[in-house]
């Protein structure tokens, strides 16, 4: 059955509370902007009793106009003992003049009896005297059920007698919270069902992924007859984080039947999901559902074949309606089918039977034998596949590099000597860095730049090495893998592979510069 559904996002409270995650004013309100044109519903900006920037927040947002989403300020009830008009945190929730207020009272007898202090009685008291205060202020009101799960476990009839206190009370919507993530689905919609035979109020789910269910539980909820869903991008969150709602906007919508947001907006859920985490300064989990960059990665030559002739084969879904695009990876796992789509990507058309096709995949396979590792370094992949067709134009002819390293007093210099040649024109260039590779990277671009001046655009902005086997101690083979940038934000990575670690991230930072090249040809 299709129902109204509510997306409720808590990124910029619940989400900001999560390992790792902060975020500024600046970036609160474009993350906001960016959820609201996104199609979410209500957004929760932050808890205006607890910190200055969540005031400041709310205080700014008063200039910015949404045109899809409500915003939501998050608090708790009222203390016990004080009276709700003379509650500062209660008032600052009015102060900041949102649409909807969002607060938390305690479901769980032993969250009431030895984390508040407080008697049963007094605990309802709070909960409904805040809930009508808020109402008779003209608010939309939306209850939180702090650990409602466990409270039902511990003392139903409790539990439920917090949730007539705020259907009572006047509350808009009563969301089951799953606080400590511990909940499975079964149990879920066992409780569920309870109460719907007893509250009439709109029901709303707020689960954490403590034991992996998040998703799962926010899921069955609906199921249940729920209609609030609250949950952040990419599952940010306290401890293993909250319901991720970049999994469950679409299974909602393409597996559910239920339509949370129009079509054209549900392909930005990639984008959302990466601006989001830009915006904490946080890598973005590749392992992502839907949204992670291996979602509909391919790598075994069987796989890739059989997408080859019908993407059903190994795709749940089509990927362009989240966003995503198929990517085939390349490695020594590798069949034809996977050379032949990746020449495909790069516009070259090759046949099965063609010996190219055959002499990429045999020198592919040897070179990831001696430690080369190509699925994630593309751009080095793309300059090897050039080179065996021929098809690859030499830019630059490099003669020499040196590097010296000296420690005086407490300093560690280093400088790099590159000598190359462009159309016959020499240069012998020296630079200083930052450690030896950025030192050979500026060397380089110095030498380069007065014949390719795009290159001033690129910036490493990832440096990984591995030691690949360990048994050599100092000596053993090393991996380096180089993500560069440009301006236009487009990525690339490419591999280098040596016992000596300099060389290979030379060859790594030659092989960036070439694809950087080779693509502005094109």
């Amino acid at each position: 059955m299709n129902q109204k559904i509510n997306l409720y996002d808590t990124t910029l409270r619940d989400g900001s509370q999560g390992l790792g995650v902060s975020f500024s004013v600046a970036d609160k309100i474009q993350i906001a902007k960016k959820l609201d044109a996104f199609g979410i519903h209500t957004i929760e900006g932050g808890w205006p009793g607890s910190n200055p920037k969540d005031i400041e927040f709310f205080k700014q947002m008063k200039n910015v106009k949404l045109s899809y989403a409500k915003l939501a300020a998050f608090g708790s009830t009222r203390r016990a003992g004080v009276r709700v008009e003379n509650e500062d945190n209660v008032l600052k929730l009015l102060d900041v003049g949102t649409p909807v207020v969002t607060i938390f009272g305690k479901s769980w007898t032993f969250h009431v009896s030895d984390i508040l202090k407080v008697s049963f009685e007094e605990n309802l008291k709070m909960i409904s005297e805040t809930v009508a205060f808020l109402k008779k202020a003209g608010r939309e009101v939306v209850y939180d059920a702090e650990h409602f799960f466990d409270g039902v476990k511990a003392d139903a009839a409790y539990a439920l007698q917090t949730l007539v206190a705020a259907a009572e009370a006047g509350a808009d919507c009563i969301c089951l919270c799953d606080t400590n993530g511990g909940t499975l689905p079964s149990e879920l919609r066992q409780i569920i069902r309870q109460v719907k035979a007893n509250i009439k109020t709109p029901l709303g789910i707020h689960a954490h992924n403590d034991s992996g269910l998040a998703v799962a539980n926010a899921l069955a909820a609906v199921e249940e007859g729920v209609t609030q869903v609250q949950g952040t991008i990419n599952g940010l969150g306290e401890r293993t984080g909250n319901a991720d709602l970049c999994s469950i906007i679409p299974n909602l919508q393409l597996k559910m039947n239920h339509s949370v947001m129009r079509s054209e907006q549900l392909k930005n859920l990639i984008e959302v999901s990466r601006f989001v985490d830009n915006m904490g300064n946080l890598r973005h989990n590749p392992r992502l559902p839907y949204v992670g960059e291996a979602s509909f990665s391919h790598k075994g030559g069987m796989h890739v074949n059989a997408v080859q002739k019908n993407p059903k084969s190994f795709e749940h879904i089509d990927p362009s309606l989240v966003g995503a695009h198929r990517r085939i990876l390349i490695s020594e796992l590798s069949g034809q089918s996977n050379i032949l789509m990746k020449a495909r990507e790069y516009g070259i058309d090759l046949g099965k039977e063609d010996s190219q096709t055959k002499g990429i995949l045999q020198k592919l396979k040897d070179r990831e034998h001696q430690g080369y590792e190509y699925e994630s370094a593309e751009g080095s992949f793309e300059v090897l596949m050039m080179k065996i067709l021929g098809k690859h134009k030499n830019f630059f002819n490099l003669h020499h590099y040196r590097v010296i390293i000296e420690h005086n007093g407490n300093t560690l210099e280093s400088e790099a000597t590159v000598k190359l040649s462009v159309n016959g024109e020499v240069m012998h260039v020296a630079a200083e860095g930052e450690g030896p590779v950025n030192a050979l990277d500026s060397a380089l671009r110095r030498s380069l730049i007065p014949f390719y001046p795009l290159l001033s655009e690129v910036e490493l902005v990832d440096f990984k090495v591995r030691v690949l086997e360990g048994q050599e101690g100092t000596a053993a083979r090393v991996r380096v893998m180089i993500e560069s940038k440009d301006s236009q934000g487009q990525l690339w990575t490419t591999v280098g592979v040596s016992e000596n670690i300099i060389e290979a991230s030379m060859e790594a930072l030659l092989d960036s510069i070439e694809y950087k090249l080779m693509k502005s040809k094109e």
